[in-house]
């Protein structure tokens, strides 16, 4: 029987960032220091074969810090936390080792700034995102306001006689958060924002190559976790390119072949947090079902590392 002919463009950039590199490198790092286990508050990224691989090293994640015994090595995770989570970790004498992306820290030290200059300040995310969790917490109560979506933009009514600053989550839609800033900055027009874009550049590039790629394609498949916001991202920009298939699957179990076998040009991309394994197993399983021809797609190429915790080399 003839195997149907498909062809698969992969995106590029696509797959891990330098933070979330950073992040699982951090936790490796700590099991050669310390032994093991190690332990990790939160998924230290969001993906099931990330967080189990470093399970099986020694890495025992847990939901909160009364979880670790006093004294031991706890690393936050790549999404950051709030300054009460660090000071519980110094009072029970936790070894607390921070993983936290450092373009999410530099969203913190903004967020902290603004409040010190006695600025309210309309942060634009997810609400219930680690992310988002951590950066609220980098303020007093009261000191931040959470927008979500456009109409949020237009109805938020912040507290009266306030200047106003503005920061957003790392992982959003560029385009979407384009629009809300622009709805802010018509409303409040002395509203003050980041000198570059709080949007970090992982999230930026695989967007637009996405966005690139999309018209050329008939399916577009995204590998990422259901709880990873910039792998949602990448299928809402799919979709809004034109591809109504566009779908995000966990790995190649997820894969959905009544609907593949009815395309003819896949894209293929990947989450800043989900492994180049997933990729490699994605492609073995459409080769071993189709006849498939293989393209690159060569939008950028990205070679930005970041250094670990000078804990880990003291």
């Amino acid at each position: 029987m003839n195997k149907l002919k498909k062809t698969l463009i992969l995106a590029a950039p696509r797959g891990f960032c330098a933070g979330v590199d950073r992040a699982i490198r951090i936790v490796e790092v700590a099991l050669e220091k310390y032994g093991a286990p190690v332990y990790v508050r939160h998924e230290i990224v969001h993906n099931k074969r990330v967080v189990g691989d470093l399970a099986a090293k020694g890495a025992v994640f847990v939901k909160e810090l009364d979880e670790v015994p006093n004294g031991a090595p706890v690393i936050f995770s790549a999404h950051g936390v709030a300054k009460i989570v660090h000071q519980n970790a110094a009072d029970a004498n936790m070894v607390a080792i921070d993983a936290t992306c450092p373009l999410v820290t530099k969203v913190h030290i903004e967020a902290s700034r603004h409040e010190t200059q006695g600025k309210h300040v309309l942060l634009i995310g997810h609400a219930g995102h680690p992310e988002v969790i951590g950066t609220m917490g980098q303020v007093e109560d009261g000191a931040m306001t959470l927008v979500e979506t456009l109409e949020d933009a237009l109805t938020v009514e912040p507290p009266a006689g306030k200047e106003l600053a503005f920061a957003t989550q790392t992982t959003l839609s560029v385009d979407e958060t384009a629009d809300i800033i622009s709805a802010l900055q018509h409303r409040f027009p002395e509203i003050t924002g980041p000198r570059g874009e709080d949007i970090c550049y992982a999230t930026t590039n695989r967007q637009r190559a996405v966005k690139d790629l999309a018209p050329d394609t008939d399916l577009f498949l995204v590998i990422g976790a259901d709880n990873s916001s910039n792998s949602r991202q990448l299928v809402e920009v799919a979709k809004k390119a034109g591809v109504a298939a566009a779908t995000l699957i966990a790995d190649a179990s997820h894969l959905d072949f009544d609907v593949v076998d009815g395309a003819e040009k896949i894209g293929l991309s990947a989450g800043a947090s989900a492994p180049e394994v997933l990729v490699d197993e994605v492609i073995a399983a459409l080769e071993e079902r189709y006849d498939l021809t293989i393209e690159h797609q060569n939008f950028i190429a990205e070679n930005l590392t970041f250094k670990l915790p000078s804990i880990l080399s003291a």
